[in-house]
């Protein structure tokens, strides 16, 4: 902490004598795959471009709204920029915590002049939020697992099949998925689901079908941690982003396949924290318009298998950047692997999340 306050504190003097000190700019994000994906296609080409820019990565995406509430309520904003789920975001913003963007000011317009707003379309959940990559969250497998006598697992359902599938799995630690599935699994229609979860019954259905399992789960915070636990055999199937089961797939050559069955889509991209000086806020702003610009967006995709959140993007993703092969098929968008999603609702969450994460966090304790 001293350190990190002497770093401050150097930084804050070089500003004020003019100096050419690089400035620093923390960025937060999640971190693994998904943060190396950032740097290659953004922060290095930017801060190439922008020499007196050095750029921190921190790593505390999945804890954003709690910190952001506490530097508030200190006074001391300390991060820059904050890579955030949608539902998040409408969070944040609905808080104060966030600054609302004017998209087609602050982006750059698409390069046959489309605005921004037009771009990212339906894209934009809130008006603090820059979209930037569509994603989803679904389940990896181990592909040799005796036990399953050659069978595989390819409905969501399989999850919760301990006879035909035994052995240990992984979930988040958290209710987001997890009830959605569990509802799927125990009956209740993909239209229905959110209306059933909005009920104390309904609740307690899930956590039911949950209970089902709990035995056999092991519990995940953060995203490189399912990739580890397959490639390690401490569980057969997992739950994660797909963005770091292929690079478990892909790039390391684990013998693991994915599970697209029931993947939920979800959006992640920028908020930009409320409270910084007019000059940090001024660099942030010029940093953004960069990295969600047509090209850069198509460019993470080259390290990482997210949808780019730009429609102007999606033409230009090719081949992965190291392994030359295409992307598009390991894409979650793909028709092939999206014939059965099931679409996070935002709002719904930004609603009920505090209250379903202290009741969630209830049931692991028992």
């Amino acid at each position: 902490m001293k350190l990190k306050t002497m770093v401050l504190a150097s930084t804050a003097l070089a500003m004020a004598a003019g100096t050419a000190f690089a400035q620093d700019m923390t960025i937060v994000s999640w971190g693994g795959a998904y943060s190396a994906s950032q740097n290659n296609a953004y922060h290095k080409p930017y801060m190439e471009k922008n020499p007196g820019i050095n750029i921190i990565n921190d790593e505390s995406s999945a804890e954003a709204v709690a910190k952001l509430r506490a530097m508030n309520e200190a006074g001391n904003i300390t991060w820059d920029l904050v890579d955030v789920v949608a539902s998040d975001a409408i969070r944040l913003c609905d808080e104060g915590l966030a600054l609302e963007i004017d998209h087609d000011k602050a982006l750059a317009a698409a390069p046959d002049g489309t605005p921004a707003s037009e771009d990212f379309g339906d894209l934009i959940v809130s008006g603090c939020f820059i979209p930037q990559i569509v994603y989803s969250t679904t389940f990896g497998y181990r592909t040799d697992v005796d036990e399953w006598g050659g069978k595989t697992p390819d409905d969501i359902c399989d999850v919760f099949d301990l006879e035909t599938f035994p052995g240990k799995r992984s979930l988040e630690k958290r209710p987001i998925n997890n009830m959605e599935w569990a509802l799927l699994c125990d009956g209740v229609a993909k239209a229905d689901v959110y209306d059933v979860l909005e009920t104390e019954e309904g609740q307690a259905q899930a956590f039911a079908k949950l209970d089902s399992i709990k035995d056999s789960v092991v519990w995940w915070s953060a995203g490189a941690e399912t990739p580890q636990l397959l490639a390690d055999k401490e569980v057969v199937i997992g739950s994660t982003y797909n963005g770091r089961l292929f690079a478990l797939i892909e790039e390391q050559k684990q013998p693991v396949a994915m599970l697209w069955d029931a993947q939920v889509f979800d959006l992640d991209g920028w908020i930009v924290p409320a409270g910084l000086s007019e000059e940090r806020q001024q660099r942030v702003m010029d940093y953004l318009n960069f990295a969600t610009d047509t090209q850069r967006l198509a460019d993470q995709a080259k390290y990482i298998s997210y949808g780019p959140a730009r429609q102007s993007s999606a033409p230009l993703v090719g081949k992965h950047a190291e392994l030359g092969i295409d992307m598009a098929p390991h894409m979650p968008t793909d028709p092939a692997n999206a014939k059965n999603t099931f679409l996070y609702n935002y709002e719904w969450w930004a609603d009920y999340r505090d209250d379903l994460d202290a009741k969630f966090q209830a049931w692991l304790a028992q």
